[in-house]
């Protein structure tokens, strides 16, 4: 499929073709953050940013979401009347998002479908009903690692279109059918157009200088890394506010609750984390990672051993560094990471 380029003075033409069958969502700067919000003219879409504070997770796995609706009907025949939840009413598309956020999705994929009894239908749902278009990292912020987790600032995966900002113009790369579909109407890229485009790719891998090793830990036995004597250490300064989990793109720790009111009620599945003491705590009050440090170790050996071993290698993290810049006591990821390494 041949590059196109879409020149910003015809941004708004592009997004009214977009908006005739979906809704359209972008970053834009609210109060001085960076979130995702409804797009409703070209003129409100942000070019100079890193990227935004929350993942776009929260688009195909919400951090509240109602699973299906109930009611105990004593006059009805089969008493208990249960109504699932209706799928995505209209298709949407993201605009720019960030090549990290999108491989993101692709590692959720391997967790929601794994296959027909692994078969999420709220995540499906949404992942076939939205459009990916995302958007280059030209200058990557210092806290990013992409480039030493199988992603980078200009990598495809997972996404249906990838823009190249390359000044007055952007250059639009379709990667799925979906994404050649939606960039039809638009003329092919020049030579010179693509060239640029790869000297922005390079300029940008070049510039992430910090990452981490993985090697010794794809290869380490499992009970090796979890008895290393680092996890003493790691875990005092760590408060197990979750912050590193709800922002992060990957993390999909979830538990299901009824809420119920009379005779009638909703099954809802909402954000959890790894870090609380409540997520594993037993009926019996038993907890078997009752302490900072198994919860510490469990989300380290999660994201970089146990996701790996179980999905073809595939690391739970994609190296955003929102954890980094975020951590209210300044825990470092690629520190942690590098001394399971070493």
């Amino acid at each position: 499929m041949a590059d196109k380029i879409l020149a910003k003075d015809k941004l708004a033409e592009f997004i009214a073709a977009l908006q005739k069958d979906k809704d359209v969502f972008a970053p834009k700067l609210d109060n001085d953050r960076l979130v995702w919000a409804p797009l409703e003219k070209a003129d409100d879409i942000v070019w100079e940013f890193s990227n935004t504070e929350m993942s776009p997770k929260d688009f195909f796995f919400p951090q509240t979401e109602c699973m299906m609706h109930f009611k105990n009907d004593p006059k009805a025949e089969d008493g208990m009347i249960m109504q699932a939840e209706p799928e995505l009413a209209k298709e949407r598309a993201l605009l720019n998002i960030r090549p990290c956020d999108a491989k993101a999705f692709g590692v959720l994929d391997m967790i929601f479908c794994q296959d027909e009894m692994t078969n999420d239908v709220y995540w499906r749902d949404k992942r076939e009903k939205t459009l990916l278009i995302g958007l280059a990292c030209n200058d990557p912020c210092p806290t990013c690692f992409c480039t030493t987790v199988g992603c980078g600032p200009h990598n495809e995966a997972g996404l249906d279109v990838l823009l190249v900002d390359l000044g007055d113009k952007l250059l639009a790369r379709p990667i799925s059918d979906k994404g050649a579909k939606a960039l039809s109407a638009l003329p092919e890229a020049a030579a010179d157009d693509a060239a640029k485009a790869a000297e922005l790719k390079k300029a940008a891998e070049d510039s992430i200088t910090q990452g981490v090793g993985t090697d010794k830990i794809s290869g380490a036995e499992v009970l090796d890394l979890f008895n290393l004597p680092m996890w003493d250490r790691v875990h005092e300064s760590c408060l197990n506010c979750g912050t590193c989990t709800f922002c992060c793109p990957t993390c999909h720790c979830f538990d299901i609750q009824d809420e119920v009111q009379g005779e009638a009620g909703r099954r809802v599945r909402n954000w959890d984390y790894c870090m609380s003491w409540l997520f594993t705590v037993h009926g019996t009050g038993h907890n078997p990672r009752h302490g900072k440090k198994e919860r510490v170790r469990q989300r380290f050996m999660h994201k970089f051993k146990y996701i790996p071993l179980k999905r073809g290698g595939e690391i739970g993290c994609v190296g955003c560094g929102r954890c980094v810049q975020l951590c209210p006591v300044n825990i470092d990821v690629r520190e942690v990471v590098n001394s399971m390494n070493a």
